[in-house]
């Protein structure tokens, strides 16, 4: 009877290994045909070339180097914008993630509430919300009309790069807010309140327990704030007034241009460079946060 025991726990943990791996296939399958094989596809294409309107299996470098040629300040352009936008963006979810957890008390869900809600709605509405706001007809230029304080319209507030970054830091709130507030969430308040009996004041006891602590959470809210912010085309045509960004000159590659190389090219070429951005600003922060 024991051996029988032993021999039916043993082929149970053996056949974990095997049920787990079978619970994850379909996943994997699925981002292999939505995500791996296509990146890897227009990785192949952006070192070929075309002529006419094929495009030949040449390998060779040229798409690269046009794209730093030709778009070297466009690619500067985008990555200000997009550096300024996750800043701001994860700056302000910080603060809003750290008073649900800490400050809000029985509110707290209602605010966590309310951050969910906001990932509702389209993303153009999002944006055409932002124009009217911002525009000559908007809410801003209505008031201050009525208020007396200015003669005409002002068109300072949209078509430049300001209100790309107003609009996007918008949109991408509720998606820093959430995994900042995770990381916070692993924070035990007893270490906040140790702080405070140790004589540390609020932004102290902010700064030096929960925002190292909070690091993961940071790193995921700022990469993800980042990457969309330089990859966005949508945003820069509608309220940037054609301000400079590297997405708009990737579409244009890709559908009016027909040039798929040139347009992948350009796409890597400004992933690779996001990337090591990041990578540099996260060691930086670990450097002078962390402990």
């Amino acid at each position: 009877m024991l051996k029988q025991k032993i021999a039916r726990i043993g082929s149970e943990i053996a056949g974990e290994p095997a049920a787990r791996s079978m619970g994850v296939l379909p996943a994997l399958a699925l981002w292999s045909a939505l995500f791996a094989l296509p990146l890897c596809f227009f990785f192949i294409v952006s070192f070929w070339s075309v002529r006419g309107l094929a495009m030949r299996p040449d390998l060779t470098l040229q798409n690269y180097w046009a794209t730093l040629r030709d778009y070297g300040d466009v690619l500067a352009s985008t990555l200000l914008i997009g550096l300024i936008t996750a800043f701001v963006t994860t700056s302000i979810a910080w603060f809003f993630a750290f008073a649900i957890r800490f400050r809000a008390g029985r509110f707290g869900n209602a605010l966590l509430f309310i951050t969910l809600i906001a990932l509702f709605g389209g993303y153009l509405v999002k944006i055409y919300a932002w124009k009217s706001i911002l525009g000559r007809d908007g809410i801003i230029n209505a008031a201050l009309l009525a208020l007396g304080l200015i003669d005409e319209p002002l068109t300072v507030f949209i078509y430049n790069a300001n209100s790309v970054v107003i609009t996007l830091t918008y949109f991408l709130l509720p998606f820093a807010v959430l995994p900042i507030y995770g990381s916070m969430r692993a924070i035990p308040e007893d270490f906040v309140e140790a702080a405070r009996d140790l004589g540390a004041g609020s932004l102290r006891a902010a700064a030096d327990i929960v925002l190292p602590l909070s690091e993961k959470g940071l790193s995921v809210a700022f990469l993800m704030a980042f990457l969309v912010s330089v990859g966005d085309y949508v945003t820069p045509r509608y309220v940037g007034g054609g301000a400079s960004m590297m997405g708009h000159f990737i579409e244009t590659q890709f559908s009016f241009g027909f040039n798929w190389p040139m347009g992948s090219a350009m796409s890597f070429t400004l992933m690779a460079v996001s990337l090591i951005i990041y990578l540099l600003l996260r060691t930086l922060f670990r450097r002078l946060v962390l402990p």
